[in-house]
């Protein structure tokens, strides 16, 4: 007891004793609501970010992505719910959570099986479809080709499209003087062996054209048409027959471009419908035949142009634009004028430095004895020359060799006319 009391400062020791005991309860009571919000919690966790196993995440992709529809699954006989553990529980020793691990182990294993069972007959089921839907592997490896071609086209730097380009024309200028060098028949043997070449060249040829000022297919087709502006078969116009039909022979037609210009001409004539001369107009049905050493398109006729399929005296005109190639080039003249009808013409262009001193007055005196007559030569383009030659009639050609018989040769090595008469292209070596 204290030496004196003071109201409200003494509290008896009964009422302190029973304040200890309360405040003890209710620390337990305050611990056991956390650990039960805490349980709670697991719980929720459980439900919503559980951890999904690699099985799961295959079903659902083939369900969702590519929309199998998931089997019924069959229900296990679930084990009657054990009572809710207490709060201690939840801090049970490791072996007891061991012990309940295998069970769901077992558990998992049957259900993995299951699944199995159950994807091998689906694959079993979608076999056939599966096989239909599923393209081959030859096409597999022509698309694969294809995209490989385009994308490599197409990521070509500009420093790698400038080298490409080079190398093209190299190779152009290397086919383009084998072909100069050559015979025709070597030169067929080597578009047989190797038909890529034959594309090759004429893509580099087109690359070439477009820097001359002038084609000398185009000039050709023009003067088609300002020939048609007068009678078929009169002074001035086409050799053609009295029906309108025109006989056209391209040698080394390249891709046949003169036959579609041709073509495109015939469709827009206009005959006169007055004056004297209406009457002698006649509507042109042209008639072309283009021979070259592959077949580029539905317009050629694969052949050696010194051996054409046609028959003799079938043709009113003969083309040879850019086409005295071979070595035995005058072999290709000697079939035009076998194909070629009394009074038709043969066409002739050249580059001009395939000429000696551009000089074409013996190339003329030679044509002109293989059976030619010379009507004009046209030299006014910078870098190619076009000369005309027309086959007179029958008489007048066995009149004219009766009197050339007792006269000297042109030369005495006829084999050495090609060589003398026009030089091949050669390209400096770079």
């Amino acid at each position: 007891m204290s030496l004196f009391e003071v109201e409200g400062w003494a509290v008896p020791t009964s009422i302190a004793v029973q304040n200890k005991k309360k405040g003890k309860k209710h620390d337990e009571a305050k611990k056991a609501e956390q650990d039960s919000a805490a349980a709670n919690n697991n719980k929720g966790l459980g439900k919503k970010g559980k951890k999904v196993k690699s099985t799961e995440i295959q079903d659902l992709f083939e369900q969702h992505i590519e929309g199998k529809v998931k089997p019924a699954p069959v229900e296990p006989v679930k084990p009657a719910p054990a009572p809710a553990a207490a709060p201690a529980a939840a801090a049970a020793p490791a072996p007891a959570a061991a012990e309940t691990a295998e069970p769901k182990k077992a558990k998992k294993n049957n259900k993995n099986k299951k699944r199995k069972h159950d994807d091998q007959d689906d694959k079993n089921a979608s076999a056939s479809a599966t096989t239909d839907k599923k393209p081959s592997k030859q096409a597999k490896t022509a698309d694969t080709f294809a995209t490989v071609g385009i994308s490599t086209k197409t990521k070509l730097t500009p420093l790698q499209q400038k080298m490409m380009e080079k190398l093209a024309g190299s190779r152009f200028r290397w086919i383009n003087e084998q072909l100069y060098t050559t015979t025709s028949e070597e030169a067929m043997r080597i578009m047989k062996a190797q038909p890529e070449m034959f594309d090759e060249y004429h893509q580099g040829f087109r690359s070439q054209v477009q820097s001359w000022p002038q084609n000398p297919v185009d000039t050709f087709a023009e003067q088609i048409k300002e020939r048609l502006q007068k009678p078929i078969g009169a002074p001035g116009g086409m050799p053609g027959d009295k029906d309108g039909r025109i006989v056209v022979a391209d040698m080394g037609c390249g891709e046949a471009n003169l036959a579609l210009q041709i073509k495109a001409i015939e469709k827009k004539v206009t005959l006169p419908k007055k004056g004297k001369a209406a009457r002698f107009f006649k509507k042109p049905k042209f008639e072309v035949h283009s021979f070259d050493l592959k077949k580029a398109n539905e317009r050629i006729t694969v052949a050696d142009i010194k051996n054409v399929p046609l028959p003799d005296e079938s043709a009113h005109v003969v083309v040879f634009c850019l086409a005295l190639m071979g070595t035995n080039f005058l072999d290709f003249v000697r079939e035009g004028l076998r194909i070629l009808k009394p009074n038709g013409e043969i066409w002739i262009a050249e580059i001009k430095s395939r000429f000696v001193d551009n000089d074409t007055v013996d190339f003329v005196k030679v044509l002109k004895s293989l059976g030619l007559f010379h009507k004009n030569t046209d030299d006014s383009n910078k870098m190619f020359i076009r000369m005309e030659f027309f086959k007179p009639n029958k008489e007048y050609i066995e009149n004219r060799d009766e009197k050339q018989r007792n006269r000297k040769r042109f030369i005495e090595e006829p084999e050495e006319l090609p060589k003398i008469l026009l030089k091949p292209c050669i390209y400096k070596r770079r």
